[in-house]
């Protein structure tokens, strides 16, 4: 592997660094959105119930104790429990806007590592096809023939950084689009769980009133 990336020129140094980054977030993201993964159908129910009871610090205390988005969110509506539905709407949706960029967080850096892997990887293409040209330019001043072997270097640095830059950047964009099919999914499950919750709240609001 050593003679490879010495082979492969400075640019295999940048590649393994885009790797080794990649690697990083895609362990990270994958962590986090494990810890935030919930029973959204049995942790709405159960709030739901609850504040059918009108237990609402009891509500609040099982979002406090429920790791992850979902809970931030319902938490933030039911604070407003009191208050018109439009105010505990608004206060849903100006959690939901905190949230999302957490999900989001390092996607940019996956997705900008998967473009431009492959990038290096040409421009290493590049440098090496310079290299070989510039030792047949040489040879040819010095009216020496060119042997396969003076082309070797530069010919090794335009393959090798191809090849790394390319399997870098597919498992990384494979595990950009993995990653953002998770959050999209989180998301939506976030959205109908704000709505069920101004719903209950709404529902409880007019019962009370009556």
């Amino acid at each position: 592997m050593w003679e490879l990336m010495i082979k492969g020129g400075p640019l295999m140094f940048l590649i393994l660094l885009c790797s080794v980054i990649a690697f990083a977030v895609v362990i990270e993201r994958l962590w986090h959105l494990w810890r935030a993964k919930i029973n959204t159908k049995d942790f709405m129910e159960d709030i739901a119930e609850t504040l059918k009871r009108n237990k609402i610090m009891l509500a609040i205390d099982k979002c406090n104790v429920m790791p992850g988005p979902i809970a931030e969110i319902l938490k933030a509506g039911i604070l407003k429990y009191d208050r018109p539905r439009s105010e505990i709407k608004e206060a849903v949706e100006d959690a939901g806007l905190h949230e999302v960029p957490r999900l989001e967080k390092n996607l940019g850096v996956l997705a900008t590592i998967a473009h431009i892997a492959p990038l290096i990887g040409l421009l290493g293409t590049v440098t090496g096809m310079v290299r070989a040209f510039q030792v047949i330019e040489q040879k040819a001043v010095a009216m020496t023939p060119v042997n396969p072997g003076d082309l070797a270097g530069g010919i090794w640095e335009a393959l090798i950084t191809t090849v790394a830059g390319l399997a870098v950047a597919i498992p990384t964009y494979v595990a950009y689009n993995f990653l953002v099919t998770k959050v999209d999914g989180f998301v939506l499950e976030m959205e109908k769980s704000a709505t069920d919750l101004v719903n209950i709240l709404g529902t409880k609001r007019i019962e009370d009133e009556i």
